[in-house]
């Protein structure tokens, strides 16, 4: 006959739970939490000094545009 489990006796036995699904979730979910943040920073970072970029881009652009030629123009002429 089949052996009938006796319940409330002996030493209970501990199950290794499955947890390679439960770990590839983790360290996607973990991954992509640090990529967001990543973009944060990133997104953060660029509209702090947005204005003082642009500003030192189009002065740059001025110079190389309009002043640099009058003087190079002053020079020749």
């Amino acid at each position: 006959m089949a052996e009938q489990l006796e319940y409330d006796k002996g030493v209970p036995m501990v199950i290794s739970p499955q947890m390679g699904p439960i770990d590839n979730v983790v360290a996607d979910i973990r991954a992509r939490a640090q990529l967001i943040a990543r973009n944060q920073k990133l997104d953060s970072g660029v509209s702090a000094t947005g204005f003082i970029g642009f500003a030192a881009g189009f002065i740059f652009a001025i110079l190389m545009a309009v002043v640099l030629p009058l003087i190079i123009w002053q020079v020749i002429y």
